[in-house]
């Protein structure tokens, strides 16, 4: 069964998704950050750029968005090229994808630098690069994703009965608006009409909770952002095999108790107030499976490993035996591995979220029925266990399987580790963000569980002194009104980042 886990402190939230006890996602968000994916703006056209068909789009932020012509609608394509005069008309027989298509498309005769445009973050900055925008809008829901202004159906691959396929296509042919489409989740498979209908309704009006904010909304002006990261995990997790939603924090457990009321009353009764000791995280060993996954080995019950690299251009999984040395004969052994390592694969790849392209070097199987069954194992554990989209090829003659996974966000290591400033590159150390929150974490934890009063001194190294003084001083300030003791911060320049001291 599976546990959603949500630690909530000052300074960062974290959901973990465990399923018997074994880690399969987390996720972080740092409350001094801001989260721009899937947030609308009411953005400014600044340039237009014909040569490289895109626009750039100012919505606030240090660096202008961009919106790329293929990431315009068609529907305002048309509206706006048929307003400039560019196009003549639309037949009412006529589809508007396939008349546009017989027009040359130019962004500048679609777009004017200085009008304003509503935007969606579909992917967050990186490095000097602004946000990624669209106009290709999605909303998602528990079993679908709104698309207000793509008049189309799409439905998961992983649904594969044919009669369930046509019933929700035919249930939402039927109820969307006008104008609109929406993509059918897996979970949606054999969920009632009412509680698809549900998810509709609550979407829609989102949607035009949006329009009515983007018309009021001054220049600039974010006018929706995405659910909590904590409310989030639940609309995209809660389900039958859910046995726990447990937080440590009451105010958040209130937040989560009326979202589940609201939109799965019937699992109402499984989000639960976790206040005791020791900590939830740790209670679940979830700090030590995260350190865990940081690392390039890992380990398999049976005495096999498993090694992750990952490159620019793909990441590479090898299996080992290691000490298992079987009961029967070398194949068996070498299946019974594989198999293991496959399962294991797929959490691994959806832990560290790793997408793009993946080789998988499984152990050599002389016997063409056990690559066969190790290659259906794999597709099949990728089809239950992992919700984004991949495609597997057959192993291959030099005994390798390669598959591509959907990419979603940043990387684990990404997100918790940055380029080490001594090896340039060669090795990853933790973020100060990251060794900031451990410290603040295990001060918390000295604090709870020896009691600690009155003066209490935490010695870092400069650079974490700095973050928490300079990003997370309201933590410092909260743990001193929490615990009834004064907190004093001293720098020390003689020590590594990771070292520090409580006295």
């Amino acid at each position: 069964m599976k546990k959603i886990l949500i630690n909530e402190t000052p300074w960062q939230t974290r959901v973990a998704i465990t399923r018997d006890d074994q880690l399969q996602n987390i996720y972080f968000w740092a409350h001094a950050s801001e989260n721009l994916e899937r947030s609308f703006f009411k953005g400014i056209i600044t340039k237009i750029l014909p040569g490289i068909q895109t626009a750039f789009v100012d919505i606030g932020k240090e660096k202008s968005g961009f919106l790329h012509i293929s990431e315009i609608d068609r529907e305002l394509a048309i509206h706006k090229m048929h307003s400039s005069g560019q196009i003549d008309e639309v037949e009412e027989d006529e589809h508007p994808r396939e008349s546009i298509s017989k027009h040359q498309m130019d962004i500048s005769k679609i777009l004017r630098e200085g009008e304003p445009i509503l935007v969606q973050v579909s992917k967050e900055p990186v490095y000097e690069k602004g946000a990624k925008l669209t106009t290709c809008f999605t909303l998602p829901g528990r079993f679908i994703v709104l698309m207000p202004n793509i008049p189309r159906i799409g439905i998961s691959k992983k649904i594969e009965n044919l009669e369930e396929r046509s019933r929700l296509k035919s249930l939402l042919k039927e109820n969307l608006p006008a104008g609109m489409g929406a993509i059918i989740r897996t979970t949606s498979e054999n969920k009632s009409d009412s509680e698809i209908l549900n998810d509709l309704k609550y979407l829609v009006n989102q949607w035009q909770e949006i329009l009515e904010k983007f018309e009021k909304a001054a220049p600039k002006e974010k006018v929706h952002e995405d659910l909590d990261i904590s409310l989030q995990a639940v609309r995209d997790h809660l389900d039958d095999d859910v046995e726990l939603v447990i937080t440590d924090n009451k105010e958040n457990h209130n937040l989560i108790y009326k979202f589940v009321k609201t939109i799965a009353p019937e699992y109402i009764s499984r989000v639960r107030l976790y206040q005791a000791t020791p900590e939830l995280f740790k209670k679940h060993r979830i700090d030590e499976q995260i350190e865990q996954a940081l690392q390039k080995k890992v380990n398999l019950k049976s005495g096999g490993s498993i090694v992750i690299e990952s490159t620019e251009a793909m990441t590479v999984v090898d299996v080992n035996t290691g000490k298992y040395t079987g009961q029967a004969n070398l194949e068996e052994t070498i299946l019974k591995t594989n198999l293991e390592a496959a399962e294991e694969i797929v959490r691994q790849l959806r832990l560290r979220n790793i997408g793009g392209l993946i080789v998988i070097d499984f152990i050599d199987m002389s016997q063409g029925s056990s690559r066969q069954k190790l290659f259906k194992f794999l597709e099949k554990t990728l089809k239950e266990r992992d919700k984004f989209q991949s495609v597997v090829l057959r192993i291959s003659e030099f005994g390798l399987v390669q598959m591509t996974r959907k990419r979603s966000g940043k990387t684990l290591t990404r997100q918790l580790t940055e380029t080490c400033h001594i090896c340039h590159g060669l090795g990853h150390v933790k973020s100060i963000q990251a060794e900031s929150y451990e410290i603040l974490n295990k001060l918390k934890e000295d604090l709870e569980i020896k009691k600690l009063k009155g003066d209490v001194s935490l010695n870092v190294h400069p650079s974490i002194f700095y973050y928490i003084t300079n990003i997370e001083y309201n933590a410092i300030l909260y743990l001193e009104k929490s615990y009834k003791c004064k907190i004093t911060l001293t720098s020390i320049d003689q020590c590594e980042v990771d070292v520090f001291s409580i006295n």
